[in-house]
């Protein structure tokens, strides 16, 4: 081919000689040949060695690339990577088994769910993993029950990955705040191919019997990343455990850390509708009376009507009480402070902040959120199904008097201008 393509860049080598021009073998003579025979040259010898030589370069590099998507295909349709298979309760496997039967085992990781056939927006029969993770589904001949074996399995590290990945520690920390929308935030920063994120709350830092562990325990708690991907890990306890800030620092100093913030009394009324709903459902021997459940206003304030600065909720939302310790440790450009309050109105430009300061392409756009309005807030989307958070999440909060917040936030004036001095910026929040 290769010579045939130089003949014709040069057509004076194209020529018909007479036979009697060549020099026959010695005793030969053929008849049945013609008398003239087509000779082809090749005027450029080293161009056409070049030539020759990009050729087969190319053909093997082809060739490379076909064979590691081939071993990659092979490797991830043989045993799927379990720990993003988690299955929309309305989805049906080949084997004809019950999905709701095993609803404990396949529900979405942590506080994320498929959207309920109330929602306007609902999608049926998409896979979880397909929405939101960045690797391909099971096969079909993969049961339910083969991946609840295989999720029951404490042996992590015999699932398979994709080639070239690794676990890796964390690059970046969302530290806090309780009731803040931990969770939402890393839902949202997960929408982006470059950001891998840990499944639950690892607290690594601030339980001393996981810090005694070793990094080597905790980086087997990060999921398999690609090279050039950013993991993130949340525990919102580390922002109010005094040891983590020091602790963070030993394993990165260059870490870069999330810090979500509300409005403090709206976060305080978050934080007591939760503790109320787990006391509820708390399982209290028949032989104890169960405790009387007091309304927020009488926790919040003591008999004498001041503000009960003990109440742990209200302790919370002094920011400045946990922040100052945390810029004693890092550099202020190493922590970005979010807007929780934001984040729920206009989720993308909190994000937009967000992959500015991880130093990522902006890849989360507007229609990857809708307001649901049933739930009340901000769902995702992608191009396969939309996602919202969990029931658990965006609890409606108890009717509190007027007069009790005015009270507080009048409370916590002082308290927010001490964080914002500490922090470099006003975060607007009302003073009554």
């Amino acid at each position: 081919m290769a010579l045939f393509a130089f003949c014709i860049l040069n057509l004076k080598s194209l020529r018909w000689l007479p036979k009697t021009a060549m020099s026959p073998r010695q005793g030969y003579h053929d008849s049945t040949h013609a008398d003239f025979i087509l000779v082809i040259g090749v005027s450029r010898p080293k161009l056409a060695a070049v030539f020759i030589s990009v050729m087969l370069i190319s053909l093997f590099l082809t060739f490379h690339i076909l064979y590691d998507s081939a071993v990659i295909s092979l490797q991830t349709s043989t045993i799927p990577d379990t720990s993003r298979m988690a299955i929309l309760s309305n989805s049906v496997p080949n084997n004809g088994d019950s999905i709701v039967s095993q609803q404990h085992q396949n529900s979405p990781p942590d506080d994320f769910s498929s959207n309920n056939n109330n929602d306007v927006n609902v999608r049926r029969s998409l896979p979880y993993f397909s929405i939101f993770n960045h690797v391909p589904p099971p096969p079909p001949s993969v049961s339910l029950n083969s991946i609840s074996n295989i999720n029951n399995n404490n042996n992590n590290n015999n699932r398979v990955h994709f080639p070239k990945t690794s676990r890796r520690l964390p690059q970046c920390l969302i530290i806090g705040v309780r009731k803040c929308g931990t969770r939402a935030l890393l839902e949202m920063l997960y929408l982006h191919p470059r950001i891998q994120k840990a499944a639950g709350e690892v607290h690594f830092f601030d339980r001393d019997e996981n810090y005694l562990k070793g990094l080597e325990w905790y980086r087997k708690k990060m999921p398999h990343s690609f090279r050039g991907q950013i993991t993130i890990e949340k525990s919102p306890s580390y922002f109010v455990t005094p040891e983590v800030p020091e602790r963070v620092k030993a394993m990165n100093s260059s870490i870069k850390l999330l810090l979500i913030v509300r409005e403090p009394v709206t976060r305080a009324i978050s934080d007591y509708t939760q503790l109320k709903a787990h006391a509820a459902t708390a399982a209290v021997p028949q032989s104890v009376p169960p405790p009387v459940a007091k309304n927020f206003e009488e926790l919040a304030l003591l008999p004498n009507g001041t503000v009960n600065e003990l109440y742990r909720p209200l302790t919370l939302s002094m920011y400045h009480l946990h922040v100052h310790r945390w810029l004693e440790v890092f550099p202020r450009e190493q922590i970005l402070f979010v807007n929780g309050d934001q984040l729920i109105e206009d989720p993308i430009s909190q994000v937009r902040r967000i992959e500015s300061f991880l130093e990522i392409e902006p890849r989360i756009k507007a229609s990857n959120f809708y307001f649901n309005e049933t739930k009340g807030f901000y769902c995702l989307r992608n191009e396969t199904g939309d996602k919202c958070l969990r029931e658990t999440k965006g609890r409606k909060h108890p009717h509190i008097d007027p007069n009790v917040i005015s009270k507080l936030r009048r409370f916590f004036a002082e308290h927010n201008q001490k964080f914002y001095e500490l922090i470099g910026e006003d975060m607007g929040w009302p003073e009554e």
